[in-house]
């Protein structure tokens, strides 16, 4: 796994610059102070993840997030900052962002959840997914519009998939086989016209208003 390290603060880069590199299968890339900087090292380095913090000088992880995602759609981006903001956690998901985790995690956990990521998955530090059920909960609006689309039954696994759980913890909460969560997210990708689970999880928070 190709990593860029995107964070104003030198100690954070250097340290997780330590941290990754322990790690088999880990090889930091490079590193970047914003995220202009850290669009540029893309083009130059192609990493396979970026792990991105969000409150930095000259361009914030935010637009940082878009710009890569709509330059390289391939490159997983992961958020990684002190800050649990309702706001930031919003706009990085609907940028593209696969993982929105916080720093005071152990290193073993930011660890597992760049491997998830980079397997395909969603990661929401569980603050960070207890946020986002709150504001999904609040908006009723768009919501209308997706019923007229899925059945309750879709409606529920998107919900939980823009929550950030696998299909395991889905069939748990549903009562449901993993083999029928995987059909029903069959089914969602091809009525929405979606490539892939984190595409579900953008397109459920786009299509609801906070």
């Amino acid at each position: 796994m190709k990593i860029l390290i995107v964070d104003d603060d030198a100690l954070i880069r250097d340290s997780l610059k330590i941290i990754f590199e322990t790690e088999e299968g880990f090889e930091v890339v490079g590193s970047a102070c914003n995220g202009q900087e850290a669009l540029d090292k893309c083009m130059e380095l192609n990493p396979e993840v970026v792990i991105m913090d969000i409150r930095m000088p000259i361009m914030d992880g935010v637009l940082g997030t878009k710009l890569i995602k709509r330059s390289f759609n391939y490159i997983k981006v992961v958020v990684l900052t002190t800050f649990k903001d309702d706001e930031y956690i919003k706009e990085a998901i609907k940028n593209g962002a696969e993982g929105y985790i916080l720093k005071n995690q152990s290193a073993d956990a930011i660890i597992e959840s760049l491997k998830a990521v980079y397997k395909g998955n969603i990661v929401l530090e569980k603050d960070v997914a207890g946020a986002l059920s709150g504001m999904l909960e609040k908006s009723s609006g768009k919501e209308v519009k997706l019923r007229m689309e899925l059945s309750q039954r879709e409606l529920d696994i998107l919900r939980l998939i823009g929550d950030g759980m696998s299909n395991k913890e889905i069939a748990s909460s549903l009562y449901l086989t993993e083999g029928t969560v995987r059909n029903y997210v069959t089914k969602l990708l091809e009525k929405l016209e979606l490539r892939d689970r984190t595409q579900l999880a953008i397109y459920y928070i786009k299509n609801m208003t906070y």
